[in-house]
C-alpha cells in the first residue's frame, strides 16, 4: 500500500501562547491530513527540549515536553482562568518560539495550574505505571533546580554518586518541586494520548524520533551510569560523533556518552526496551535514529575539540535488535540510514524488516555519493523531500550549484509553471517507496526562513520555526489531495 504524510512538529504548530500545543491547533491539523488525503503525521521527539533547545537533547528520554501543554485546555478543567493567560507576554513574532518566554512564564504557570490540581485515581494510577522513570527524572529536575540549573556532574558528590541516603533526604526536602514535575508530566501525557487517539480514530498514523544517543546531563545517565562508558568520577571516557565526510571536514562532535553496550546485554537490554515501550505509547511508527550505530559507532576520546581522532567501535547487532522484537513485536520501525552505510547495515534492516530513509534532494547534490536517484529507490523505503536538519527545497534551489540543479531539472522535467519546489515533491510523491514524507515547510514554499535545524550550531533560528494561522487551508488540502490521488498515495 502506497501512503504519504507531513512531516511538521508539534511546536511549529501556530497558536496565542508563544509555541504549538497539544490543543486546537494539533486536532485542526490532524483534520487537515484528513482532507489532503495523508495516512501519516511525522513530528520531532516529544522529550523536554534541553542543550540548544533541541529535542534532540532532553534531561529525559522518556519525559514529555512541558512547553507543549495546551493552557486552554487546562482553563477547561478549572486549573487556570484565561484572564491570568491574557497577563502573560508570549513574544510578539508568531512566526518563531521564543524559549527563554516559555521558561520563564510557561513554567510558572503550570506550577499555577499544579497548585489548583488535586491528585485522582487517574493521576495516582500514572505514577504507579510510570515509576521507572518518573521518580528519576522529578528529582533530577527538582536537583538542578536547587543547583543553579548545572549539570549533574557539578553537584554536591552525594546526590553526584546518588548515595541512599542522601537521595532520601532530599525526596523529602524537595518534595513540592518534585510534584510539580510529576503533575507536569501526568498532564502532558493524559493530552498527549487524547491527541492521538483523535489522530487514530481519523485513521493518521504518528511517526516520532527516538534518539539514538542521550545527553550527558540527562536524568538517564544520571541514574543509570553503570550502563555507559563513564569513568570513576562518572565522566565520559568515549564521546559520540561521526567521522569527517564531504559536509563537514572535521566530522561531527555529539559529545553525548556512549554506551557499555556489554553491560546493557547483561541486563536484556533493558533500559532500551523500557525506552521503547515509553516509545509505543506515544508513536504508531518509531523513526529509530543514526540506525547505523546500532551495528558500529564512531567513538571519540573525551576532550577532543573535533570528530577527527575517532575510531569505529563495533556496536550490538542483530543481538539488540532480536531483543526489541521480541519485546515489541508490533511496534514498527524506520531506520534513519542516512550517510555511508555498511552492508552489515543493510543485513541487519533486511533482516527486522526495517524501511530506509532516501531524501530527494540528495539525488542531485553532487557531493553526496549515496543511491538517492529515485530510479534506485526500493519499495520497501521512504522518501523525503529533506528532514529537520536538512534545508527546505527553495532554499536547495536558492543555494544548489547550478550543475546540480540542471540535474535535477532534466531528471524531474522541472518548469516555472509548475514550480521547482512543487516539481522535487512531484518527483518524490511519484517515486516507487511505499511512503513519502515531505516538509511543511515544502508545501508551503518557504525558503531559508523556514529551516527547522542547522546542524552543529546554536543559534535563535534553530527549532524555532512556527506556521502562521491558516497555514493549512482547504485549498491547499485539495491541491495535497489530488497530488496523493494522482500517484496511489490517498488514504482510503
Amino acid at each position: 500500500m502506497r501512503e504519504c504524510g507531513i512531516l511538521m512538529h508539534i511546536s511549529s504548530l501556530p497558536g496565542p501562547y508563544g509555541i504549538g500545543t497539544m490543543g486546537r491547533s494539533a486536532y485542526h491539523f490532524v483534520d487537515f491530513l484528513v482532507e489532503a488525503g495523508q495516512s501519516c503525521w511525522q513530528i520531532l521527539p516529544l522529550t523536554p527540549t534541553g542543550y540548544g533547545d533541541s529535542p534532540y537533547q532532553s534531561f529525559c528520554s522518556s519525559a514529555g515536553n512541558p512547553y507543549l501543554i495546551d493552557l486552554d485546555l487546562l482553563v477547561e478543567q478549572g486549573l487556570l482562568k484565561q484572564e491570568e493567560l491574557q497577563q502573560i507576554d508570549w513574544g510578539d513574532n508568531p512566526r518563531r518560539v521564543d524559549f527563554g518566554i516559555q521558561f520563564r512564564n510557561r513554567l510558572a504557570v503550570l506550577d499555577l495550574a499544579c497548585s489548583r490540581f488535586a491528585p485522582e485515581e487517574a493521576y495516582q494510577a500514572f505514577v504507579r505505571e510510570n515509576g521507572e522513570w518518573l521518580e528519576d527524572y522529578a528529582l533530577f529536575m527538582a536537583l538542578k533546580e536547587e543547583n543553579g540549573g548545572k549539570s549533574w556532574l557539578e553537584w554536591p558528590e552525594p546526590v553526584r554518586l546518588r548515595d541512599p541516603q542522601a537521595l532520601t533526604e532530599k525526596r523529602k526536602a524537595l518534595a513540592g518541586q518534585i510534584q510539580r514535575h510529576i503533575f507536569q508530566q501526568f498532564v502532558f501525557f493524559r493530552q498527549w494520548k487524547a491527541l492521538r487517539s483523535y489522530a487514530n480514530k481519523k485513521g493518521i498514523r504518528i511517526i516520532g524520533d527516538v534518539t539514538i544517543y542521550v545527553p550527558l546531563d540527562s536524568a538517564d545517565v544520571w541514574a543509570n551510569p553503570t550502563l555507559f562508558q563513564l569513568d570513576e568520577q562518572r565522566r565520559p571516557r568515549l564521546v559520540a560523533g561521526c567521522p569527517p565526510d564531504a559536509f563537514s571536514a572535521d566530522g561531527q562532535l555529539w559529545g553525548n556518552p556512549l554506551f557499555d553496550w556489554q553491560a546493557m546485554a547483561d541486563t536484556g537490554y533493558r533500559w532500551w526496551i523500557h525506552r521503547l515501550k515509553v516509545a509505543a505509547g506515544l508513536y504508531d511508527v518509531v523513526r529509530l535514529d543514526h540506525f547505523r550505530g546500532f551495528e558500529s559507532y564512531w567513538a571519540i576520546p573525551a576532550g577532543e575539540v573535533t570528530a577527527k581522532n575517532g575510531a569505529w567501535r563495533k556496536g550490538p547487532g542483530m543481538d539488540f535488535l532480536g531483543a526489541i522484537r521480541k519485546a515489541l513485536p508490533d511496534l514498527d520501525f524506520i531506520a534513519e540510514d542516512l550517510g555511508y552505510v555498511t552492508e552489515q547495515v543493510r543485513q541487519m534492516q533486511l533482516e527486522f524488516g526495517y524501511p530506509g530513509m532516501k531524501v530527494i534532494e540528495f539525488a542531485f547534490d553532487s557531493r553526496e555519493a549515496g543511491n538517492y536517484l529515485p530510479h534506485l529507490y526500493p519499495v520497501d523505503s521512504v522518501v523525503y523531500t529533506g528532514t529537520h536538519d536538512n534545508v527546505t527545497l527553495k532554499q536547495w534551489f536558492d543555494e544548489a550549484a547550478p550543475a546540480d540543479i540542471a540535474y535535477a531539472e532534466a531528471y524531474l522535467g522541472l518548469n516555472s509553471q509548475e514550480g521547482y519546489t512543487w516539481g522535487m515533491i512531484r518527483g518524490a510523491m511519484s517515486a516507487v517507496s511505499r511512503l513519502c514524507m515531505v516538509q511543511m515547510q515544502d508545501y508551503l514554499e518557504l525558503g531559508q526562513e523556514g529551516r527547522m535545524n542547522h546542524p552543529g550550531t546554536l543559534s535563535s533560528d534553530n527549532w524555532t520555526w512556527r506556521a502562521e494561522s491558516g497555514f493549512d487551508s482547504p485549498a491547499l488540502a485539495q491541491r495535497l489531495l489530488e497530488l496523493a490521488r494522482l500517484y496511489g498515495r490517498e488514504k482510503t
